[in-house]
């Protein structure tokens, strides 16, 4: 292959006009003739660029509202025709096809149109078909010609242009073609993906992703593992949309803890009042509602102020400085808020290793959606666990009923086990976790872990009981064994929710009724391994 190659031809054509015309000129300054078509062309005219539409090059006008205009020998001739090879170059003089060195195409906008929530016509309209074949074609003559898909590309262009006399070399062709090769498969993908939606295809045959990189991280979860992270357009308030205002940049656990948190503070309304979350290594330690922001930060940090240390904090509601002021007591990695006010911004401004991100709102936690997670030699796919009970589909299933503050109580419990890892177990009192167990492989194990960390934080607060004295608990699947409802009742527990569904779920709730707990069951449950 040539090293070294000059540009003299190039085909324009763009949806995204973004740095268009300038880049246009450098191009023209340096004698490239430029071909285009419709709208590129027109904004090309009016700046004055000497533009040679695409349809005089084929001898056919656009047509069919644009669906044909590059999709002609004469275009793709002339990016893929081998320019060290007799019968190509034969081929191109019997039939008049002129080289095309460069190719700038960025497609018909089909995601941001999928985003706006536009209509099953109108999406189907923003399907491009001559850029990605454009696309393909020329990263596939990558030996001769160059292809830009991304504005952020014109730049290193020129650039290379510049360091190499109007010529481009061929490690600069193939980093511009695995880029190209890499939008078409991004684009294929968002389209199969949201077809698969809108026919209610829930399982197709096929199943693509893809992302955009965001940010080169230093590693992964351990400083031996390369990583980076990846956005995937869409529109859904949380870490990979955040605006963040200060601190270093977040690494892959942050990324991770973050999500967790904002997705887990989510859960609650703030229409219905402040609410935190506090997120180490994927798992809360402590989760509350409150009267304020300040309020519901200091009851979540009571429930767990070792595991705190070094933690998230998620928000539902704008942070403000009283409760940035308090959150700076301790070491504190990421804070993650809709928005914040500009005393807190102050505040943490004194913070430099401490991050802060803002949103603009919440996800929302009732939307469908998929997640993923790689096995060998394939990938699981599901939907994203967006359950919800109301309270009035429980069923009570013990003879005593729960009181209404216990009622509240459970299905905030309920609300955080749902964030929490299997097997989790929430102790709630008064809208504030008091004692958590997860990730255990004994559900037993998981009861008694939250029962330990109340008792190590009733000593530290120097309450003379642990506060799972009187709590209700949440059980993210069923008990199989009456086991754990008598850990929870020496715990202190009155009221337990839970799944149901056991093959033993009658002694389960005989040992509820003897030793005088409330249970009642949601028929959903909520495994997050």
């Amino acid at each position: 292959m040539t090293d070294l190659i000059p540009l003299r031809r190039a085909l324009i054509s763009v949806s995204d006009k973004t740095g268009l015309i300038d880049f246009a000129r450098r191009l023209d300054a340096r004698g490239i003739e430029i071909l285009s078509t419709g709208g590129t062309a027109k904004a090309l005219r009016e700046a004055g660029l000497t533009v040679v539409d695409v349809a005089d090059v084929t001898g056919f006008p656009e047509m069919m509202d644009g669906r044909v205009k590059t999709l002609h020998p004469a275009v793709h001739g002339g990016l893929l025709a081998l320019r060290d090879n007799d019968e190509h170059l034969a081929a191109m003089e019997a039939h008049g096809i002129g080289p095309i060195d460069l190719l700038v195409v960025n497609l018909y906008p089909f995601e941001e149109t999928v985003a706006k929530g536009a209509g099953y016509d109108e999406c189907i309209e923003n399907i491009d078909i001559g850029g990605p074949a454009m696309i393909r074609a020329a990263a596939k003559n990558h030996a001769f010609v160059n292809v830009i898909v991304d504005v952020q590309d014109y730049d290193a262009l020129l650039a290379e242009m510049d360091a190499n006399d109007d010529r481009c070399s061929l490690a600069f062709r193939k980093r511009l073609a695995q880029t190209a090769y890499a939008r078409t498969a991004a684009y294929d993908a968002a389209v199969s993906t949201w077809m698969a939606g809108a026919i209610g295809e829930e399982t197709p045959r096929r199943r693509a992703f893809a992302g955009t990189l965001a940010q080169g991280l230093r590693y992964g979860e351990n400083p031996h593992q390369a990583a980076a992270f990846y956005v995937t357009g869409e529109a859904r308030p949380g870490v990979a949309t955040a605006r963040q205002w200060q601190g270093k940049e977040l690494s892959y656990n942050n990324i991770n803890d973050t999500d967790a948190a904002f997705e887990l503070v989510a859960e609650f309304d703030p229409a219905e009042g402040p609410a935190c979350a506090i997120i180490k290594h994927a798992n809360p330690c402590g989760v509350a509602q409150g009267g304020s922001a300040l309020e519901a930060y200091k009851r979540a940090y009571d429930c767990d102020r070792t595991s705190a240390f070094g933690g998230i904090v998620a928000l539902n509601q704008p942070l403000d400085g009283a409760t940035a002021e308090e959150i700076v007591k301790i070491f504190t990695e990421v804070v993650i808020a809709p928005d914040a006010d500009e005393e807190a911004k102050a505040i943490f401004a004194g913070k430099k290793n401490l991050r802060l991100l803002t949103t603009g709102g919440l996800p929302d936690p009732m939307a469908a959606g998929l997640t993923f997670r790689q096995v060998a030699g394939g990938f699981l796919a599901q939907g994203r666990d967006n359950g919800h009970v109301a309270r009035e589909a429980l069923k009570i299933v013990s003879k005593r009923q729960p009181s209404d503050a216990e009622l509240a109580d459970l299905m905030f419990a309920w609300t955080v086990a749902k964030h929490v890892k299997s097997n989790a177990i929430v102790y709630a009192k008064d809208l504030a976790t008091v004692g958590i167990g997860a990730g255990q492989m004994s559900r037993v194990d998981s009861t008694r872990i939250g029962r330990r960390k109340s008792e190590d934080m009733a000593e530290a607060l120097a309450l003379p009981l642990p506060l799972t004295v009187g709590s209700a608990v949440a059980s993210d699947a069923f008990f199989p064994f009456a086991d754990g409802i008598e850990a929870l009742a020496e715990a202190g527990a009155k009221a337990v929710i839970q799944p149901g569904g056991s093959m033993r779920d009658a002694e389960v709730i005989e040992a509820a009724d003897r030793l005088g707990l409330a249970m009642v069951f949601t028929g959903q449950r909520h495994f997050r391994h």
